[in-house]
C-alpha cells in the first residue's frame, strides 16, 4: 500500500500558518492515541514543567499523529516510513524529538525493540536524554513503566524489555545496528561527516526486517552550502513535498519558497514574513527576541546575517559569505545562466583557457572563458580532477567533494597523469572550434601541461608566438580579480551555476597589500580554489585579447 505525501500547496499553508502535513486516509485511533500518549508528557525545561498538551503545538501533533496513524492495523507494515523535518532552531526541534521517540518506545508492542535517537554533538544527546529522563522523572506512572539507566543513556521499557538509546553519532557504531525506530537531530551536521552516507544506508537497512520501522531526522538548514547526506535527503523531501518524487516519506519543511531565498530584494530579512517558517512560534520563541538577535547578527555584516539566517529562518545559504571574502563573491548567485560547455562553444568568438593546480594532494582546474559573440558578455564554464591521496588527507571535505563528482564537475582520478588527460580532452574540444586563442597557465610547474598541449598542436599561433601563456600570480592579478569583479556586478560575466564552483568562490579569502589585493591557497587553507584561480588565469587573457593574436606575452606580464 502506498500514499500519495505530497503537499504541493505547502507555500500557501506556511502563509495562512497551517499544518504542512497534507490530508491522508489514517487510521485515526492510532494516530489519535499516539498524540494523546505525547500530551501527557511534561516538559522538564519549562517553568511550571506543563505537559505537553498545555505548551506543545498543533503542527508536532499533526506531524506525530500522521507517523504513528500510518500503520496499517491488520500487518503492521507503516506506509510512511520516515519523517524528514526542518525546522528553524528554537522551535522546540530537539525537545519534540526527544518524546516522539519517547511516545514510541511506551506504544511500542514489539518485545526487547531497539530504538535509537543520536546527534552529531554530545550537547544535543544530552540535551535529548534530559528533556526523556526529565519527563518520565516527573511521572510517577512512567517511573513504574520505565527504567532509566543514565550511565549508559538508556531508556528500557520494563515490560516488553524495548530500550531507547541515545547517543552521538558514530558511523562504526550505527554500522549494522538493526532498530524498529530511530531518530537523527541535526542531520545537516552529518552532511560533513566522512563516512555518514554509508553509515545512514546501514541504518535504513537495518530496519528492513521490521514492517513497523521508522527513521525520522530532524534538522535545521545547513550553516553552509548543503552537501552529502544532508543534500541528498533534502532535495529527497523537497522533490516528495513537491508530488515529483514517489517516496514514503513525510516532508515536513518549513522554509521559505525559493523565489523568496533568492530574490536580490531579500523579502525573508522583512519581519512580516518570519512567522511563515516560526511553527512554534509565542510558545518557545517570539518575534522580539529573534528581532534583537537578528538586529546584532545584521550590524556584524553580511555574513554573520546569512549565518544566523540559516539557522533561524531556514534561509539556504548558497555562498558561505566569510567577513574577508573576495568581493565578486557578493555578486556570484545572480550571475548565473543555464549553461553547457557546448553552449559556450556555440555562443562565442572567442574562448581563452586557464588552468590552475595540479599537485597531488591539490586539484587540477580548468576553467574555459568564453565571449558571446552577440552581447560581449563573458561565459564561463570549470571542472576539476583530483587524486586519491587528497580525498584521503581531506576527509572532512569528502561527503562535498562526492557532490560534485556526482554532478560531473569533479572528476576523481585513478592514476598519475588522468588528470593532464583530463585537461588534454578539455582543450582538444576548444581548439576543434576553431574559437581557442590561448591558455594561461600559472607559470610553476606547467611542464607537463604545456608538453601535452603541445602534443594537441597547441603551440603558437600565426605570427609565431607562444598560446601558452605564464600568467603572473600574487599581487600582479589584482587587476584581473578587479575586472573579474566589477564584471560580475555589472552583469557582464555569466557561468554555469555550478555548486563546486561556489563552493570555490566561497573558499577565496582575499589579504589586502597596499593597492593590491591577493587571493591565495594558503590563506584559503585546505579548502580549494583552484577553480577560481583558473578562471583569473582565463580572464587575465580574455581583458587583453578581443580578437586573435593580439595578446602577447609581454603584455600579460605587463598587467
Amino acid at each position: 500500500m502506498t500514499w500519495d505525501l505530497s503537499c504541493k500547496d505547502w507555500e500557501q499553508r506556511l502563509r495562512d500558518r497551517r499544518s504542512l502535513v497534507p490530508t491522508l486516509p489514517l487510521d485515526m485511533a492510532a494516530g489519535n492515541r499516539a498524540v494523546a500518549v505525547l500530551n501527557k508528557l511534561r516538559l522538564a525545561d519549562v517553568p511550571g514543567t506543563p505537559t505537553f498538551a498545555d505548551a506543545g503545538g498543533d503542527w508536532f501533533r499533526d506531524i506525530v499523529r500522521a507517523m504513528f496513524g500510518a500503520v496499517d492495523p491488520v500487518t503492521k507494515a507503516r506506509v510512511i516510513r520516515e519523517l524528514f523535518l526542518l525546522v528553524p532552531k528554537k522551535n522546540s526541534k530537539t525537545t519534540n524529538g526527544a518524546l516522539l521517540m519517547l511516545t514510541a518506545l511506551l506504544l511500542n508492542e514489539r518485545p526487547r525493540a531497539p530504538f535509537l535517537l543520536t546527534a552529531p554533538f554530545q550537547k544535543t544527546a544530552d540535551e535529548a536524554f534530559s528533556a526523556i529522563a526529565g519527563a518520565i522523572a516527573l511521572d510517577p506512572v512512567l517511573e513504574r513503566v520505565l527504567y532509566v539507566r543514565d550511565h549508559l543513556k538508556t531508556i528500557v521499557h520494563r515490560t516488553t524489555k524495548a530500550n531507547l538509546q541515545i547517543t552521538t553519532f558514530d558511523p562504526a557504531m550505527i554500522t549494522g545496528k538493526k532498530v524498529v525506530g530511530a531518530l537523527i537531530d541535526e542531520l545537516h551536521v552529518l552532511g560533513k561527516m566522512a563516512r555518514a552516507d554509508k553509515a545512514m544506508l546501514q541504518l535504513r537497512g537495518g530496519m528492513q526486517p521490521f514492517p513497523e520501522a521508522f527513521l525520522a531526522t530532524i534538522t535545521t538548514q545547513s550553516d553552509d552550502a548543503p552537501a552529502g547526506v544532508f543534500k541528498d535527503d533534502l532535495e529527497k523531501a523537497r522533490g516528495v513535498r513537491d508530488g515529483k518524487r514517489h517516496s514514503p516519506t513525510l516532508a515536513v519543511l518549513y522554509e521559505f519558497p525559493e523565489a523568496m531565498q533568492r530574490d536580490q530584494a531579500k523579502p525573508w530579512r522583512d519581519r512580516a514574513n518570519w512567522p511563515m517558517v516560526l511553527p512554534n512560534l509565542d510558545r518557545s520563541i517570539s518575534l522580539d527576541r529573534l528581532d534583537a538577535a537578528f538586529v546584532d547578527e545584521e550590524e556584524k555584516g553580511e555574513a554573520a546575517m546569512r549565518l544566523w539566517a540559516s539557522q533561524h529562518l531556514n534561509v539556504e545559504i548558497g555562498l558561505a559569505l566569510h567577513a574577508n571574502r573576495w568581493t565578486g563573491a557578493d555578486f556570484w548567485e545572480q550571475a548565473v545562466q543555464v549553461l553547457t560547455l557546448d553552449e559556450l562553444i556555440e555562443r562565442s568568438d572567442v574562448i581563452m583557457l586557464g588552468i590552475d593546480g595540479g599537485g597531488l594532494d591539490d586539484w587540477l582546474a580548468a576553467g574555459a572563458l568564453g565571449r558571446d559573440a552577440e552581447t560581449g558578455c563573458w561565459l564561463h564554464w570549470g571542472r576539476a580532477w583530483v587524486h586519491p591521496v587528497a580525498m584521503e588527507r581531506r576527509k572532512a571535505e569528502a561527503a562535498r567533494w562526492q557532490d560534485f563528482m556526482t554532478s560531473g564537475d569533479l572528476v576523481l582520478v585513478e592514476r598519475v597523469g588522468q588528470d593532464i588527460d583530463g585537461i588534454v580532452e578539455v582543450a582538444k574540444q576548444l581548439e576543434d572550434s576553431g574559437k581557442l586563442l590561448q591558455v594561461g597557465v600559472d607559470p610553476i610547474g606547467i611542464s607537463d601541461i604545456e608538453t601535452a598541449l603541445n602534443d594537441i598542436g597547441i603551440l603558437k599561433d600565426s605570427e609565431g608566438k607562444d598560446r601558452i601563456i605564464g600568467i603572473p600570480q600574487g599581487y600582479k592579478l589584482t587587476g584581473t580579480i578587479k575586472s573579474v569583479e566589477r564584471r560580475l556586478a555589472e552583469g557582464s560575466l555569466a557561468h554555469c551555476g555550478q555548486p563546486m564552483m561556489a563552493w570555490s568562490v566561497s573558499n577565496a579569502k582575499v589579504e589586502a597589500r597596499g593597492n593590491a589585493v591577493i587571493v591565495t591557497k594558503q590563506a584559503a587553507g585546505a579548502c580549494k580554489i583552484d577553480c577560481l584561480v583558473a578562471l583569473f588565469n582565463a580572464a587575465a587573457l580574455m581583458s587583453l585579447a578581443p580578437e586573435p593574436d593580439m595578446c602577447t606575452d609581454e603584455e600579460v606580464l605587463a598587467a
